[in-house]
């Protein structure tokens, strides 16, 4: 093997590209770009009854989103293609003669039913269930039998017996197996089709893969995989198992904690920034304190040696704090553009507005940019300027238009307000301030009345802010239909 790093991600296309896989490929591809190295993308798709095109797309699409580019593999190519399994079949079906030939593999002509009871069995007798051997040593008579039975084999692998597999990995150290414990695995299905353990060997061997990073759930297989890599010849690479995602009540992460696939990120408005920066976090620590990275500053902290062995907890909380922060950053313009599809769907917008109406819709949308983790919440931020129509939210709000300064505040707000040549942030500010130094009352007996007369709610954005997106007409309206309902007239 050469001293190049090659690295591969290689997903199931069998449904949304989870969370999970996102942060795997994540891994892989900073410890490739931070090692000068290369990043392989494999598609997977054995299980012929669940992997789709459509999944396949998927995965693209959202790895892309993320600015995860890969050097080879689906759809650029490369010299140790296919890179789809289903297209590399006549390569397993070479090295599985070879294993055959060499007596490294048999048929198995055991039934579903036969496997089943031998597992029961096993488990009654408290032993780990597993392959017993039955047809490890079949007479030529027992094999024309199955074969006028109409038996379909399998292929199976023959584990030596006694043997201690090392397992050198970069986040858990060595890891040691008894091939004892095993059993004879399948390797080729009685359809033909390659186990999940035999075609990710023959794959990452021949793709010359040095480092092999992946989730923790795979340990369980590695000890096989280390088997058919000596009995084929091949170089084992070196493994690294991230560790599980966790919801935050210590489960496995699923649906019930919330949205798992990158594309119900996208679609809620997160950014590719937000996302990367906060997978990265989960399982991995950086030499120091800092929290917001980006992609070249991961690259240049990333190292496996601080990768961490126990679970990564999922933490809606902190992905949202993240994405915040990018979300700031954003210009107007691309701020307003990730408003857009949400604004549609909420109704307040088109999309084929121009002018002075798209402008005004520009200003409103940029209120919010200080107050929203992610563009979905935009609309929700927004939405006081799309209705006239509200309710006060509660009796403490009510209450403050019951106070005694409030009807001469609000007659002094009609006055000043149509005297304003332009009503501006600035603007609106001065007439407050002559309101205060008229009244000599104190700046919350000012704001808060009004704000609550024009919102229904003691907290909200700037009124400088609100008023010069409403307008004078519609301020007014509001103010006046507030106070009507609190039992007020001017």
């Amino acid at each position: 093997m050469s001293n190049e790093i090659r690295v591969r991600f290689a997903p199931s296309p069998t449904g949304p590209f989870h969370i999970g896989g996102a942060r795997s490929a994540l891994f892989n591809w900073l410890f490739a770009r931070k090692m000068g190295g290369k990043l392989v993308l494999r598609i997977e798709d054995t299980d012929l009854e669940r992997s789709s095109r459509e999944s396949e797309e998927n995965i693209k699409a959202a790895l892309k989103w993320l600015g995860l580019n890969w050097d080879e593999g689906i759809d650029v190519g490369g010299e140790y293609g296919p890179y789809r399994q289903t297209e590399r079949l006549e390569l397993y079906k070479k090295y599985t003669d070879q294993l055959l030939a060499e007596g490294k593999a048999y048929y198995c002509y055991c039934t579903d039913e036969e496997l089943e009871a031998e597992r029961q069995a096993l488990s009654a007798k408290g032993q780990m269930p597993r392959y017993m051997g039955k047809c490890r040593n079949l007479t030529s008579e027992q094999i024309e039998q199955y074969k006028a039975e109409g038996r379909k084999p399998t292929v199976r692998f023959r584990v030596p017996a006694d043997q201690q597999i090392l397992v050198r990995d970069m986040v858990r150290g060595d890891v040691v197996f008894d091939s004892n414990g095993i059993g004879d695995f399948v390797i080729v299905k009685s359809d033909g089709i390659p186990t999940y353990n035999y075609a990710v060997v023959i794959d990452d061997a021949l793709m010359k893969i040095s480092h092999v990073i992946r989730a923790e759930e795979h340990l369980s297989n590695t000890p096989r995989q280390c088997l058919i890599y000596d009995a084929l010849g091949f170089t084992q690479p070196t493994f690294g198992h991230i560790s599980l995602i966790l919801g935050k009540d210590r489960t496995k992460m699923s649906k019930r904690h919330g949205a798992t696939s990158v594309d119900q990120y996208r679609q809620l408005g997160y950014l590719p920034e937000g996302i990367d920066n906060f997978l990265a976090l989960l399982g991995w620590a950086p030499n120091s304190e800092q929290e917001i990275f980006s992609m070249e500053e991961l690259i240049q902290a990333f190292s496996m040696e601080h990768v961490a062995k126990n679970p990564a907890v999922f933490e809606i909380d902190k992905l949202n704090w993240i994405n915040q922060h990018y979300m700031r950053q954003l210009d107007e313009e691309a701020f307003f553009a990730a408003a857009k599809p949400h604004m549609v769907a909420a109704g307040y917008m088109t999309g084929d507005e121009c002018g002075e109406k798209l402008e005004w819709l520009k200003r409103v949308v940029a209120t919010a940019k200080e107050h929203v983790a992610f563009a979905a919440q935009i609309p929700e931020c927004v939405a006081m300027y799309f209705s006239d129509e509200f309710e006060f939210e509660n009796a403490e709000a009510a209450a403050v238009l019951q106070e005694e300064s409030v009807p001469t505040v609000m007659n002094m707000l009609f006055e000043e307000l149509p005297k304003l040549e332009v009503l501006d942030g600035p603007a609106v500010k001065a007439a407050f301030k002559a309101i205060q130094k008229a009244t000599k009352l104190g700046g919350k007996a000012v704001f808060m009345p009004i704000r609550v007369a024009l919102t229904g709610n003691q907290h909200g954005p700037e009124l400088a802010e609100m008023v010069p997106l409403l307008g004078l007409e519609r301020t007014e309206a509001r103010i006046r239909a507030s106070l009507a309902k609190a039992g007020i007239t001017l």
